[in-house]
């Protein structure tokens, strides 16, 4: 017995059967017309339910309508309302888009249903040579940036307002880099990290800088460079948390709750407890680091890993040994 199709499958049938009738169709036409439903069951409309909802997420312009011959309400997608303007796209440009799509896999179906907003759909499915997974987050977040939306949604604990100017991928993630409005300055959040309330203003309500790019505000740190990845627990003094986790950049993230006791990698006598919090991020050049950490003297201690706590203890008696022999 054959499987039947995933609900991104079944999301973007859907879509394209709301996009080809000119009519409005009821659900009972929708249950029996596109497989994955199992008909007119609970289980059915349920489904319908949720994909309709996603399809609301993906910034779809869904009407709910009366329908012709029916006492049943209708459901209808306006093409124009849909679908992009035309880019102008030469045959050539169209295909190289295609290409692009199925080398780079944007999640199951993602790929076909941003061609079929432009207007195209592929002929045939590849097989990706790289993944860059969805997450609910993002189909709020990419209408915000296409129609210049600011955003309201909650971040490692805090209610953010941003003017997202850009979502770029990175190491296998999704980041949004824009304006955030509260503390006037550039800032770059990692999507997946975002919270899902995510909550648009009106469109055109702000204008991305010419001289914006992307890529040089979201650019790899040099302690993120290489193959093999540890988990870095960090303890900072809580007057400078925003400080490290602003120069960790995205990827950083904060543990809840404090840290009181910790003592200075730089003072190994013993100091009254302090109020700290507990910084982890991913690191593969920990050398790198290093160099970032000691900038924030003693406001950080290294926690783990216990080797490159080691290290760091090493490296700094090291640094003291060769200062008191030049006294």
């Amino acid at each position: 017995m054959s499987e039947g199709p995933s609900r991104s499958e079944r999301v973007l049938n859907l879509l394209a059967l709301l996009l080809d009738r000119s009519q409005p169709i009821t659900r009972l036409e929708i249950l029996t017309q596109i497989g994955g439903y199992a008909g007119d069951s609970d289980a059915g409309r349920r489904a319908f339910e949720r994909d309709k909802e996603m399809l609301r997420n993906m910034g779809v312009p869904l009407r709910v309508v009366q329908a012709r011959d029916s006492d049943e309400p209708g459901y209808t997608v306006d093409p124009d309302e849909y679908y992009l303007p035309d880019l102008g796209l030469s045959d050539a440009e169209t295909a190289a888009l295609r290409v692009a799509v199925s080398a780079v896999a944007l999640g199951t179906g993602a790929g076909e249903g941003a061609l079929l907003k432009l207007g195209t759909l592929a002929d045939h499915a590849t097989a990706p040579i790289a993944a860059l997974p969805l997450v609910p987050q993002l189909a709020p977040l990419f209408e915000a940036v296409r129609r210049r939306c600011a955003v309201r949604f909650s971040y490692q604990g805090a209610r953010r307002h941003v003017e997202p100017w850009a979502l770029v991928s990175r190491r296998g993630r999704w980041y949004v880099v824009g304006l955030d409005r509260d503390r006037a300055a550039l800032r770059t959040f990692r999507a997946d990290r975002v919270g899902r309330d995510v909550k648009l203003g009106p469109p055109g309500a702000y204008a991305v800088p010419a001289d914006f790019r992307p890529d040089d505000v979201a650019q790899d740190a040099p302690w993120q460079f290489g193959e093999d990845r540890v988990t870095v627990r960090v303890a900072v003094d809580a007057a400078r948390v925003d400080d490290v986790v602003r120069a960790l950049g995205p990827d950083a993230d904060t543990e809840p709750g404090r840290d009181d006791g910790r003592q200075s990698l730089q003072a190994p006598e013993a100091r009254p407890a302090r109020d700290t919090r507990v910084v982890r991020v991913e690191a593969a050049n920990l050398a790198a680091l290093r160099s970032l950490l000691l900038e924030f003297g003693d406001s950080v201690e290294v926690l783990e890993p216990l080797a490159f706590r080691a290290d760091m203890i090493a490296w700094l008696e090291a640094v003291v040994r060769h200062s008191e022999r030049r006294r």
